[in-house]
């Protein structure tokens, strides 16, 4: 949201505020409703340290939210909801953190609640398969819309790190790329046949027909020859899931969730998986363990005499 006159936030919390939403709209997929709760949590906390002097990230001290979190309590409110203003808070200064746009994160300390654990939404492989072979045809944009899709599900992705791709990163005698993850850390991850034969499609053809494919040195381009930005990605993906008749919701993470899911379930191990997705953590990508728990009830149920 463009600042305005009647903005109560400085410009540099307003900035870092919208780059966080746009990263859980894009990256995350969440819902206009969740999105909004989000905003209106984060609001209400920058505008209260805004109307204390604070005008950038950089000058937050962990107190700060101690008191924040302390003078909701003290309006009446339920834990769960001052629960869910240090989970907002936390989440929001670890992207900044990891986008460069802060130094240190003065919410490292806090001790998180407990929360509930949801699953990701994922697809089966059938509807992978209907998806990445949506976009037809030799025009440039079916071209780049089947190499981005197959990135994104053949690497498990993130699409900030799809879009942010160079042609630098690729090793296509390797079939490897080079990810640029969260906090600028390196993995490498292979690529399928399918997915390198999509981008060499693009590479050597479609993106060769578009303005500055000589001087850019991003994978993905535009019409104009400007990179594909994550909400670019999001909308190219929404419009042929919804050609390919799937559920509405699908989203570039989406793609990224199935890659783990049918990872385990063909039977990869946990760690890595974990180094393939770029976790620092494996609790993280212990999540999908239960995915792929909840498959082989199914098999079980369909297939055993005693199910």
């Amino acid at each position: 949201m463009p600042e305005t006159q009647t903005d109560p936030l400085p410009p540099a919390l307003r900035d870092g505020l919208d780059d966080y939403l746009l990263a859980l709209r894009v990256e995350a997929g969440l819902s206009r409703s969740t999105l909004a709760a989000y905003e209106s949590d984060l609001s209400l906390f920058l505008t209260w340290l805004a109307g204390r002097g604070v005008k950038t990230y950089d000058a937050l001290e962990t107190d700060m939210i101690v008191d924040w979190l302390a003078h909701r309590r003290d309006g009446g409110l339920a834990e769960a909801t001052v629960a869910r203003d240090l989970v907002a808070i936390r989440t929001l200064l670890r992207h900044l953190v990891s986008e460069g746009l802060l130094a240190r994160d003065p919410g490292a300390l806090l001790r998180a609640p407990v929360l509930a654990r949801h699953l990701p939404h994922t697809l089966t492989v059938e509807a992978v398969d209907k998806l990445l072979a949506a976009p037809k045809g030799d025009d440039w944009i079916a071209q780049r819309d089947r190499a981005l899709f197959e990135v994104l599900y053949a690497c498990g992705a993130r699409v900030s790190e799809a879009v942010g791709l160079s042609t630098d990163q690729l090793e296509p005698k390797l079939r490897v790329l080079r990810l640029h993850g969260k906090g600028d850390k390196v993995r490498i991850v292979p690529l399928g046949e399918r997915a390198a034969d999509a981008l060499s499609e693009w590479l050597n053809n479609g993106r060769k027909k578009l303005p500055n494919a000589v001087t850019r040195t991003e994978v993905f381009l535009t019409k104009s020859g400007n990179p594909l930005s994550r909400t670019d990605a999001w909308r190219r993906l929404k419009h042929w899931a919804l050609v390919s008749g799937l559920p509405p919701g699908v989203t570039p993470h989406t793609l990224r969730h199935s890659f783990a899911t049918h990872l385990l379930q063909a039977g990869a191990d946990l760690r890595s998986v974990q180094e393939m997705l770029g976790h620092a953590s494996v609790r993280t990508t212990e999540v999908y363990t239960h995915l792929d728990a909840e498959h082989l009830r199914d098999l079980h149920k369909l297939y055993h005499p005693r199910a």
